[in-house]
C-alpha cells in the first residue's frame, strides 16, 4: 500500500518512518502544490504551494495505516499552521494525504479523537493526494546517510539539521 504524509522537514519525517516496521521503502519530495516538477529551491520560497512530504510503501498486515498516521501525529503539534519546530511556511505545513476512501476514513477519525486535547483547532490537512514529486538524490534518505540509525525499531531521538 502507499501512503503520503506532510510532517515539517522531510528529513525527520522520513528518518521516523523508516524505523517503523512494515514500512518497505521510503521517498522525499513535494506535493499539493500547483507547478510541475518543482526543485527545492522553488519550493522554500513558498510560492509553488507545495509542502515538504513523504511517500512511503508499507506492507498493511505489519504496520496499519492508523499506525502510520499516530507516527506523524505524535511528532507534530497539530495545531501550529504552517510550523513544525523551528521550520515556518507553507512548505512545512503538516497533512495526511489519502489515496483511498478508507486511508481518509482513518485519518479523519484520528484527527477528531485528538482534537478533545486541545483547546485550539487542529490544522492538519486532510485531503486526497495530488502528485507527489520526488526531491533531489541528496535529500533522500539524508539523515541515515549523515549517520543517523533507520534501523526497524530504533528508539534515538531523530536530530534534524541543515
Amino acid at each position: 500500500s502507499v501512503a503520503t504524509f506532510a510532517g515539517g522537514c522531510f528529513w525527520g519525517t522520513e528518518l521516523r518512518y523508516q524505523r517503523q516496521e512494515g514500512v518497505i521503502a521510503t521517498a522525499v519530495g513535494y506535493t499539493q502544490g500547483n507547478i510541475d516538477k518543482p526543485n527545492y529551491e522553488q519550493v522554500c520560497s513558498g510560492s509553488t504551494g507545495h509542502t515538504e512530504g513523504i511517500q512511503l510503501i508499507y506492507d498493511p498486515t505489519i504496520c496499519s495505516y492508523e499506525r502510520l498516521v499516530t507516527i506523524l501525529l505524535n511528532s507534530i503539534n497539530p495545531t501550529l499552521k504552517n510550523q513544525v519546530g523551528n521550520d515556518r511556511g507553507t512548505q512545512y505545513r503538516h497533512g495526511i494525504y489519502f489515496h483511498t476512501e478508507e486511508q481518509r476514513e482513518i485519518a479523519q477519525s484520528l484527527i477528531d479523537s485528538r482534537q478533545e486535547q486541545f483547546t485550539v483547532p487542529i490544522v492538519t490537512e486532510v485531503k486526497g493526494v495530488d502528485v507527489f514529486w520526488p526531491a533531489e538524490n541528496y535529500h533522500q534518505r539524508y539523515l541515515e546517510k549523515g549517520g543517523q540509525s533507520a534501523e526497524k525499531n530504533c528508539e534515538e531521538t531523530v536530530r534534524c539539521y541543515g
